[in-house]
């Protein structure tokens, strides 16, 4: 995993290594900027693949391109094959979207199976794109009528007035403008039988963990002792071994002892961390700078995802986590609330909106540490899948148990009282609860939180607890240049 930035303007070397340099925690093993006849870009690299011999930015000699890439493509090894591997000068997936932008220009995108964000530049045009959900993100901007990208945010505010994000699926060129190539659409619900949808999901999801144990360096697994990260270690578990495992929670979370239960079962080499309340307050203003989010959810679950992530990257440099199975499947308690004739609609309009939410979270408290986290329940292949399940078997009536037919698909690889857990919130599981509520509940009084509630841009905070996320966010950001960024999708 890496960071990327760029200017479509020639000699901007300086400005742009201080755009990396913002960034470099999200890859402190190399640094990079290439300087072209039209534009300059940058790249500070986390070694994933092909640790020697894939550092960016990377040109291509033959058609005078050159790439600044954020992700993993995992199908690059077949890609290359394909290709004719004994022509490539590196074992990188860098160079194998170089060749396939040299010999399919910019519809190459539709060959990719990973999660990416990147630029080409060729002569005079340049290419942005973003892979189908938006796991990696990217955001524009203008600067002196030139525009402007980077990874995450903070890289260019000192550049831009108004920040927008790059939407998933998408490219953009300066050739041929915007193109959507992905939208998660409804699909025609033919999956009806529970054995076959059980069935199904359990090898999508095999062939989507396998495809993300591939790496040239430790892969690891998020562990919380709820199913969805129970059944990416499970799986995980049968293609790798030892494979390590990583929990965290205050001294009495719940999340605790069904961790170290399914680690146990499973045999793998676990990792917990324990954390105080105190430490969960000291670290918001660390948090919410990553987060680039006042959200109080979002907030709220980044703490753990933020010592998740530091414990894990003492000992690995990637790590699964089961991000997606609760909008795939009816995971939230809000759901059961919904018409059933609106709950697929629901489904489909959450995951749409991940990039804002919960990935978002994922990828900047991962980042934060150096560590990749890569999501297997979101393989496309896996969502097309789940959306022609029906709703009947994801929360089937009267029981309204949430999840149910990916509980079928977990049986027989955990125990039962893994497979049927009842889901709680990851704030929750990991012992935060409504602290950091009560906490700002003694800072804030209620005149405060009258006068200051209405932010401006369509946003009004919520509670006490986002009011005291939005004045530590204010600190360190200048919140009218993309408060409309977070108004957009506010997580559940």
């Amino acid at each position: 995993m890496c960071g990327i930035a760029g200017i479509m303007k020639q000699g901007c070397s300086a400005t742009v290594s201080a755009m990396v340099d913002s960034m470099g925690h999200r890859g402190p093993d190399a640094r990079g900027i290439c300087d072209t006849t039209t534009s300059t870009l940058g790249h500070t690299r986390l070694s994933i693949i092909d640790v020697a011999g894939g550092a960016q930015p990377m040109a291509d000699p033959v058609n005078q391109s050159c790439i600044a890439f954020n992700g993993e493509i995992y199908n690059f090894p077949k890609l290359r094959d394909d290709l004719g591997a004994e022509t490539f000068t590196t074992h990188s997936d860098t160079e194998v979207i170089l060749r396939l932008f040299r010999n399919h220009g910019i519809n190459h995108v539709r060959n990719l199976d990973g999660m990416f964000a990147y630029a080409i530049v060729k002569d005079t045009e340049v290419m942005l794109s973003r892979d189908p959900l938006g796991i990696k993100p990217l955001y524009t901007g203008m600067h002196k009528d030139a525009l402007v990208f980077a990874s995450e945010i903070k890289a260019l505010l000192p550049l831009c007035d108004r920040i927008e994000e790059f939407p998933a699926g998408h490219t953009y060129s300066s050739a041929k403008g915007w193109e959507c190539y992905y939208h998660l659409d409804a699909k025609e619900e033919t999956v009806r039988d529970a054995e076959i949808a059980a069935a199904g999901i359990r090898t999508l999801l095999e062939t989507a963990v396998r495809k993300r144990l591939l790496a040239d360096v430790p892969v690891g697994v998020f562990l919380s002792g709820g199913l969805d990260s129970s059944l990416i270690s499970a799986l995980a578990r049968l293609h790798k071994d030892p494979l390590d495992s990583f929990s965290v929670g205050t001294e009495k979370s719940p999340d605790r002892m069904f961790a170290l239960h399914v680690a146990h079962f499973l045999g793998t080499r676990h990792h917990e961390y324990i954390y105080t309340i105190d430490e969960a307050v000291t670290a918001l203003p660390e948090v919410i700078y990553h987060l680039e989010s006042f959200d109080c959810s979002l907030v709220r679950s980044a703490i753990p995802n933020f010592f998740l992530a530091r414990l894990a990257s003492d000992h690995v440099k990637v790590a699964l986590s089961g991000e997606g199975a609760d909008e795939l499947f009816c995971g939230y308690d809000y759901l059961k609330t919904l018409d059933r004739a609106h709950l697929q609609t629901e489904l489909l309009n959450i995951t749409r909106a991940l990039h804002n939410t919960n990935l978002q979270r994922c990828d900047r408290m991962s980042m934060a540490h150096s560590l990749e986290v890569r999501v297997p329940f979101l393989d496309t292949a896996m969502v097309d899948f789940a959306f022609r399940i029906p709703v009947n078997l994801k929360l089937p009536l009267p029981a309204n148990t949430e999840k149910w037919i990916l509980r079928k698909a977990g049986e027989g690889l955990l125990p039962k009282k893994i497979v049927w857990r009842k889901k709680i919130k990851f704030a929750t599981g990991a012992g935060l609860e409504d602290a950091l509520a009560h906490h700002a509940e003694t800072l804030i009084t209620d005149s405060d939180f009258s006068r200051e509630r209405n932010v401006g841009e369509g946003i009004v905070l919520r509670s006490k607890e986002e009011l005291l996320y939005y004045r530590i966010f204010c600190e360190r950001f200048p919140a009218q240049k993309f408060s409309h960024l977070i108004g957009r999708s506010r997580s559940v």
